[in-house]
């Protein structure tokens, strides 16, 4: 079993929760979290660049002059690379960069991913983290508390607006419910920080065959 401390907004620690490795993975798989992590970059990759070549320019396909008496260098078509309007040598086209990955091996990446930042003490519980209106002071002075100012990723259970919107301006922090998390979004932040009741979900998720998120 491994234990995940709890901390308050203060940043005191006033506990651990406990969480089976075996629901996680058992151990982490470098090369799954690369492949997991590739396959997200790629996907957000715009691959609608698009460039003219020769057969999209206007012009003849007719050669300019003839090839050899006039004293002048060679030249072929108007539409040629190396004329001013011709057309790009080798010109860009729209391209889908998408990776594909099954949803077992999706579900696998993240919670090894939180296997990880467990493993690292880079895992962290919040307590009473209950916001009646959005301000994003407090909650950046819990996040320096918490030593997770650095960049972190904040899961909760469900969309909570006030949480969402304190800490949506904070540089290098995500707000992102539980249900959605994705091995990129742990990887990419030094710390994971868990609201109590994100939690109990989490263990929830990875402890019901079938009940996972994506």
């Amino acid at each position: 079993m491994l234990n995940v401390p709890v901390y308050n907004t203060a940043g005191q620690k006033i506990g651990d929760e406990a969480i089976d490795e075996v629901t996680l993975g058992g151990r982490v798989n470098l090369r799954l979290l690369k492949q997991a992590a590739v396959m997200y970059h790629a996907n957000q990759r715009q691959g609608n660049v698009a460039t003219k070549n020769r057969s999209d320019v206007e012009g003849s396909t007719r050669k300019i002059y003839r090839q050899k008496g006039t004293g002048r260098a060679r030249m072929g078509p108007v539409r040629t690379p190396v004329r001013r309007g011709g057309g790009m040598a080798f010109g860009k086209r729209p391209r889908d960069f998408r990776q594909a990955m099954p949803k077992k091996m999706r579900r696998l990446a993240r919670n090894q991913a939180v296997l990880a930042k467990i493993e690292s003490a880079d895992a962290l519980i919040v307590d009473g983290l209950q916001l009646e209106t959005p301000k994003t002071a407090p909650f950046a002075k819990m996040l320096a508390a918490l030593q997770a100012d650095r960049g972190c990723v904040v899961a909760t259970n469900g969309l909570d607006t006030n949480v969402f919107k304190s800490g949506r301006n904070i540089p290098r922090t995500e707000i992102a419910d539980v249900a959605a998390l994705n091995a990129r979004q742990i990887l990419s932040r030094r710390k994971l920080v868990f609201t109590r009741d994100a939690f109990d979900q989490f263990r929830k998720l990875v402890g019901t065959p079938g009940g996972e998120a994506e």
